[in-house]
């Protein structure tokens, strides 16, 4: 008998068909599909200032042997087990919420110059991180306890260290990222300085303890910060043709006009041991009529954001500064 095909009948049929095939196509592709990009980075081989170091796995627990390094481990979201101290115990304030959020179960292993390689062998980190200026000297023993990688050194190069570390974790795209958002917000803050005052120059004068004072060249962290902003210098700001890897110019209390600008942010070192001798070296230049007579509008900055923290949250500290002191938009985000 010749009947009639049922639609409903015919069109079930073909879904059943077209499921059993896409099934087969889906277990086939799961089958040879390649692993995730995060999976296929490790292990991986890191190029650093002593050689090279496998990483055989992701690093989750990290020892940062150099402040600037704990704050770079926080900025690439990685969980800080172990940091030094400098000036203070626990990690510093401008590091905000990231303490709470990757380094709540961090402990110090000692101060910056001496960390204890037993409190770090203790933490059971699977990446340490420094500079050889800092600990080249016992690049060997630490590199027994975890795959150890460290960077020449500290300070002016602090944007090639974070991508230095983000190479050992596996972010670097995370740590271009961050270096891209800090460089378009100082650019916007520095557009909008420059505007409202007229391309205003910018000075930063330091008393550390020192008979002489320091005004900080363009080479120094701040010196990077301002210059990522767009803003003007002094000419005893600018770099050293003698020594391109000085930071600051010295001088004397006779040579303090050369700190002059439209604004000049003074820095001033606090001695944890509550020591006057900064406060005594810093009067011959403070008791100057030269000081006094500066045009330049004075503001005391936080040493420790300025000076101590040499990271991308040390930066956005001085760009808040920079901000408020001209009463612009500190984009934020």
């Amino acid at each position: 008998m010749n009947a009639r095909k049922n639609p409903l009948l015919t069109l079930v049929a073909g879904a059943a068909a077209a499921l059993i095939g896409l099934t087969g196509c889906s277990t086939e592709n799961t089958e040879s599909a390649p692993e995730p990009a995060a999976q296929a980075q490790f292990p991986r081989t890191v190029a650093h200032a002593l050689g090279s170091t496998e990483i055989p796995t992701a690093p989750k627990r990290v020892v940062a042997l150099d402040t600037s390094y704990s704050d770079a481990v926080l900025l690439l979201e990685t969980d800080l087990v172990g940091y030094v101290t400098y000036r203070t115990d626990t990690l510093p304030d401008y590091l905000g919420d990231a303490r709470g959020e990757f380094a709540k179960d961090a402990v110090a292993v000692g101060p910056l110059a001496t960390p204890s390689l037993e409190k770090i062998a203790e933490l059971q980190p699977d990446l340490i991180v420094s500079a050889k200026v800092r600990h080249g000297d016992i690049y060997d023993q630490l590199s027994k306890i975890a795959p150890t990688v460290m960077s020449e050194t500290t300070g002016p190069t602090w944007k090639d260290n974070i991508r230095l570390l983000g190479k050992a974790l596996g972010k670097e795209d995370l740590a271009e990222k961050k270096i891209g958002a800090y460089e378009d917000r100082a650019a916007a803050v520095g557009r909008e300085i420059n505007a409202k005052a007229n391309t205003p120059t910018v000075s930063v004068v330091r008393f550390a303890g020192e008979p002489t004072a320091r005004i900080y060249r363009s080479t120094s962290f701040s010196g990077i910060v301002l210059a990522d902003a767009g803003l003007a210098r002094p000419a005893s700001a600018a770099p050293d043709p003698a020594k391109p890897s000085s930071i600051a110019n010295d001088i004397s209390p006779e040579l303090i006009t050369e700190a002059e600008a439209d604004l000049i942010l003074v820095s001033t070192y606090h001695a944890p041991d509550g020591s006057t001798a900064v406060a005594d070296h810093a009067k011959p230049f403070l008791t100057n009529p030269l000081w006094a007579g500066l045009r330049g509008r004075k503001i005391d900055v936080d040493d420790t954001v300025w000076m101590a923290a040499v990271s991308v949250q040390g930066a956005g500290g001085i760009l808040d500064d920079l901000a408020a002191a001209y009463e612009v938009d500190p984009h934020r985000g």
